[in-house]
């Protein structure tokens, strides 16, 4: 537990305030730190006005410990109680109502001796904002999605003209609508559907199916495996592609060669994303990577950080059949 400052340390700091002339102090029941201000009191160290009330004085009414407010806030002893607190601050001297419900009255009572005597003079009330009577509509527009007109809109784009097989359209046009926000090319959208269907497999012995059978056995819902699936995806399982993507432009856009970009990776001892595989290799090469690869050649404008990650491979392979995309 670390205590940043207590009530005797803020009192005894606009003790010395000449612009405080009265103070108000709200407790609660537990702790003795109230008890320190009544010495302070008692011995002429505090002489402003202070208007005190600890909250908590129903616990009376309970048979056994409650706690109140945050954590620790209980009675652990007779003097500790709300009701033994409030009694002995009233009996030093300190403004203590006889209901919290009366802690306002209280306030004015001793805001109103303190006027009287010339030690305070009047306090101008603040201008209050008040609510303008006619509010001015606002729309608030969802980045996925628009809904305020007579049909919701992909950027833009409505969502019939999408939806249905008629209008040509399939889940990669969708897709660049949420995600880019633009209509990508039929190259593009035929590519972002030939990847969800690459990598919409995987077998049950990788981690996302491992958790996601466990949470299964933990009785939870559909939902649940699968948000257990997508957490663990991570730089070991599913994310390898973040950082492929990462490193393999940065090497690019730095104009390394393919033998600078390895030094590069071995002297900040990271493995090469994307690189490496446990079963495949030059002589039995993934297919769907060969796919996406062989697709990419053939169909998008450029293609300069594909080729740039072939060169890569070319070495990696040179050293180990299996280092391959």
């Amino acid at each position: 537990r670390f205590v940043g400052s207590v009530f005797i340390d803020n009192l005894l700091r606009m003790e010395k305030n000449p612009d405080v002339k009265y103070m108000i102090l709200l407790g609660e029941v537990g702790g003795t730190e109230e008890y320190k201000v009544i010495e302070a009191v008692k011995s002429g160290k505090i002489t402003k006005p202070i208007i005190a009330w600890c909250i908590g004085t129903i616990a009376k009414y309970y048979d056994s410990g409650v706690q109140f407010g945050h954590a620790g806030a209980s009675a652990n002893a007779e003097r500790e109680t709300a009701e033994a607190k409030n009694k002995a601050m009233a009996e030093a001297g300190i403004h203590v109502p006889a209901t919290f419900n009366d802690l306002p009255a209280t306030i004015m009572e001793v805001y109103d001796d303190l006027k009287s005597k010339g030690i305070i003079g009047e306090i101008e009330e603040p201008e209050i904002n008040t609510i303008p009577k006619i509010h001015r509509p606002k729309n608030f527009i969802c980045t996925i999605s628009d809904d305020r007109g007579e049909e919701a809109t992909y950027a833009g784009f409505p969502i019939s003209s999408v939806a249905t097989p008629d209008t040509g359209k399939g889940i990669g046009d969708v897709i660049s609508l949420l995600w880019f926000k633009k209509q990508y090319p039929k190259w593009a959208t035929d590519f972002i559907e030939t990847v969800i269907k690459t990598v919409a497999d995987h077998g049950p012995a990788v981690s996302g199916a491992h958790n996601a059978k466990v949470t299964a056995r933990a009785g939870k819902s559909v939902v649940e495996l699968l948000v257990t699936g997508l957490l663990t995806i991570g730089p070991r399982f599913g994310g390898a592609i973040d950082g492929a993507a990462k490193y393999f432009k940065y090497a690019d856009d730095n104009n390394m060669t393919p033998a600078q970009f390895l030094g590069y990776m071995k002297k900040e001892g990271v493995p090469i994303p994307g690189i490496g595989h446990r079963i495949k290799s030059l002589k039995n090469p993934d297919l769907r990577v060969t796919g996406l690869m062989n697709y990419a050649a053939e169909h998008f404008p450029s293609h300069s950080l594909l080729d740039y990650a072939k060169t890569v491979e070319a070495l990696t392979t040179s050293k180990k059949e299996n280092l391959i995309l």
